[in-house]
């Protein structure tokens, strides 16, 4: 099995024989036929976990089988907060060792196991449940973002990185029950009801950590808070205990406790997920009495719960989750196949459209799509969509209203995709040359682009959204909704949308030789023997297809550092007409020219 570097782009694992065993099956029973090396990884996450006494026991209420997935998942968080919250490094020490290890766990992912035993646990997790790395990138880099420092004007930004750090986390739990067979449906109308009671689990462990916090000068707490408890920031940023400090404490509590009472949460959901979700609200207002109790010393210690509390709650909780799972048969994966030494990324088939979803808008003027023979369409179509300042300049208009206008015109290539059924579209947005540009214009590209994810024009198509490019220098806001997009779209599959932002080629192909380097100094490949098909394997998106055409508007005649790994081989195409005068119908003019060339890659005529 090839795995791929889901950190960065999307794996695709395929279906293993799946047994289905009842509920009871034990954790060490179902790990017992794994390697040696594999069942030390997950019990070193297991003792690893065991550090948190609640989360343990909340992991003890689900299913035997899932229990090393849940250890490998928490201990992967609690090691790159532990590298975060290292007080005998400095800032920049403590950035560049959690950076280490997310770059780390990439390399691993693509080369399906690691020498650091939580990473292992996690690349068997990923393989063996199938799940998609993808989203845990934003959270560990949040993490990372976070030893410098944050500060938070009002609730809307705390919530923003809040649900960054944890939303990811939760999502792919409740992945995991899914792909067991037990999934936590969530009705449309409850959504907000599980956002915010992950806003309450934030809290609450931002609240149990304020001792942690305080000790590497971090205050996670919203200035509109703080500003209605005058003296209270001083007081605990020096660690003295104080009335204002008392009372901010009792209002941050009383929300907590707030946001993570969702009684409605869990109607009509699975009993087994259902029993711990409500468990851990329990919890969590244990752990909130605990936060009140402490008083003064919550500025020097952690708090918590006392044994009896605890017991009272897990008790019952046992006895209802272990009747759950008794009744109910799970889907268990076996062990993942080994990935065959230097095998390279197959050329990713193009899934079938998917039931349920319409076709998009029909073009003003009515008109069809050509009937394009199957073996004449490409897989990729790559563009560079240039002309946006030129056309704003023709008329007189502000280079902004250019890209405002260039919007319709990105809608427009996607219906048309859409209708002649290509597979696969990249769309070249913004690229790491165009920080030269004034930071005004720059301002308004990148808000219109989080602007249009917000608004989420192919929420009801069956368009599976994807990002490329770094976070460095991107608004925060804007990668979280980049983000949220490609989780939310990741089981969808009829087009492919690639966004480049904050994107260089050469930058691509830098990073990908890095990798290498790393994994030849682990003595995990022999630098002679690497061949293209590695160095395409350690690119961000391993599984993104050779482009066959590449298209560029607006008359110039370059690639502009667009994909040069894919590109290679690509057919390019020019057009004069700028882009926000561009619709579906070029889109099928230039597809079809496509299809009367002859594409030889080299051989004789």
């Amino acid at each position: 099995m090839n795995i791929r570097d889901v950190v960065r782009g999307k794996t695709v694992v395929p279906d293993l024989p799946r047994p289905r065993l009842p509920g009871g099956v034990s954790a060490r029973r179902y790990m017992i036929a794994e390697e040696p090396a594999l069942r030390a990884a997950y019990e070193v996450c297991r003792r690893q976990t065991r550090r948190d006494p609640a989360e343990y026991a909340l992991i003890r209420l689900t299913p035997a089988p899932l229990r090393p997935a849940c250890w490998a998942l928490w201990a992967a968080a609690s090691a790159v907060d532990d590298l975060a919250d290292d007080r005998l490094a400095t800032v920049p020490e403590r950035a560049a060792r959690v950076d280490e290890w997310i770059t780390a766990l990439g390399d691993d992912l693509a080369a399906g196991r690691s020498a650091d035993p939580v990473r292992h646990a996690l690349v068997d997790t990923a393989g063996r449940w199938r799940l998609d790395l993808t989203v845990l990138r934003g959270a560990l880099e949040v993490v990372r973002d976070d030893v410098a420092g944050r500060r938070f004007a009002d609730w809307a930004a705390w919530r923003a990185w809040g649900r960054g750090t944890l939303v990811p986390w939760f999502d792919l739990t409740r992945d995991l029950f899914e792909r067991a067979g037990a999934p936590v449906a969530l009705r449309l109308d409850h959504q907000e009801d599980y956002e915010r009671f992950i806003d309450g689990v934030r809290l609450t462990n931002d609240l149990t950590d304020l001792a942690r916090d305080l000790a590497l000068d971090g205050l996670f707490v919203p200035g509109e808070v703080l500003a209605r408890h005058p003296g209270a920031e001083q007081d605990l940023l020096h660690r003295r205990w104080s009335d204002d400090v008392a009372a901010l404490i009792a209002h941050l509590t009383a929300t907590a406790r707030r946001w993570t009472d969702q009684p409605g949460l869990t109607r009509g959901m699975h009993p087994g997920p259902a029993t711990v979700l409500d468990t851990m609200a329990a919890l969590l207002h244990a752990q909130l009495d605990a936060v009140d109790a402490a008083g003064p010393r919550l500025l020097r210690t952690v708090p918590r719960p006392g044994a009896a509390a605890g017991a009272r709650i897990l008790a019952p909780a046992r006895l209802r989750a272990g009747l759950a799972w008794k009744l109910t048969p799970l889907t268990i994966p076996g062990p993942r196949p080994a990935r065959p030494p230097g095998a390279a990324a197959a050329r990713p088939v193009p899934r079938p459209r998917a039931a349920g979803f319409p076709e998009p808008p029909a073009h003003p003027t009515g008109i069809g799509p050509p009937r394009i023979p199957a073996d004449r369409m490409p897989t990729h179509v790559a563009v560079i969509m240039d002309g946006n300042g030129r056309w704003a300049t023709e008329r007189g208009l502000p280079r902004s209203e250019g890209h405002r206008a260039g919007v319709r015109a990105v809608h427009e290539t996607v219906y048309g995709a859409l209708q002649i059924g290509l597979p696969w579209l990249t769309l070249y947005a913004f690229s790491t040359e165009n920080w030269k540009r004034e930071p005004e214009e720059i301002g308004h590209i990148l808000s219109g682009l989080r602007d249009q994810l917000d608004a989420d024009p192919y929420r009801d198509l069956d368009v599976r959204l994807r990002w490329s490019g770094r976070p460095g220098r991107l608004p925060t806001d804007l990668v979280d909704a980049l983000r949220r997009r490609e989780h939310a779209t990741r089981t969808r599959g009829r087009l492919t949308l690639t966004l480049c932002v904050n994107y260089g080629g050469r930058d691509e192909i830098a990073r990908a030789a890095a990798s290498l380097a790393r994994a030849a100094r682990a003595g995990d490949i022999d630098p002679v023997l690497i061949e293209e098909s590695d160095v395409a394997a350690h690119l961000p998106h391993p599984d993104l297809p050779d482009v066959d055409l590449l298209w560029r508007t607006s008359s110039e005649q370059r690639t502009s550092n667009f994909l040069p790994w894919q590109a290679t081989y690509a057919e390019l195409h020019f057009s004069d007409t700028l882009w926000p005068d561009i619709d579906r119908r070029d889109l099928w003019r230039v597809v079809t020219a496509y299809g009367e060339r002859r594409r030889r890659h080299g051989a004789a005529p």
